[in-house]
């Protein structure tokens, strides 16, 4: 298949975390006759072409993150947010979108530094999650952001056993009657 220069996106979408190149699935030969089979799935495909387009305007690369699969239905987000307070981390959830922004509150005005390298500077870094995400916990410990997410499964949805009835053969042959 071949590559539109597109960038790799991590996101969180269903059922697993995936690793793709939206140019392939956008544009790529193979999702040519994909509306002969897919019925129904307008609103999925209109998603995937915002994510790209906001994805491909400004991708940032700061503060490093990782994610982390905890179980089937749970992940993490690890985020190096070093020399920020909690007051100065906002996290919400917007038309699914998990934003994160670090703002800092005070600046080092002294300019006595010999040499600077610790960047003090706002981020905001976007996730997009499914909509049966739910963010459970987000915790600041030694300059790790931990945003804990849960899959959301309806009770519709789970499985559930079905017992078995057993009937006597009395009530059986009343029935065929």
């Amino acid at each position: 298949m071949p590559d539109f220069g597109c960038k790799t996106l991590t996101c969180l979408i269903g059922e697993t975390m995936t690793d793709f190149n939206i140019g392939k699935i956008a544009f790529g030969p193979a999702f040519k006759d994909f509306d002969k089979f897919f019925v129904g799935f307008d609103d999925q495909v209109a998603r995937m072409q915002k994510l790209h387009n906001d994805v491909t305007k400004n991708i940032p690369n700061y503060p490093p993150y990782n994610i982390r699969k905890n179980g089937e239905n749970s992940y993490t987000i690890e985020m190096a947010v070093a020399g920020f307070c909690q007051n100065e981390i906002d996290i919400e959830i917007e038309g699914g979108k998990l934003i994160v922004k670090g703002n800092v509150a005070s600046a080092d005005k002294e300019d006595n530094f010999l040499f600077k390298g610790i960047a003090n500077r706002a981020f905001t870094r976007a996730f997009f999650i499914d909509d049966k995400f739910e963010v459970k916990d987000a915790e600041l410990f030694n300059g790790m952001l931990k945003i804990a997410l849960d899959r959301l499964i309806p009770e519709t949805q789970k499985p559930k056993k079905v017992p078995v009835k057993s009937k006597s053969e009395k009530q059986f042959l009343q029935e065929g009657e």
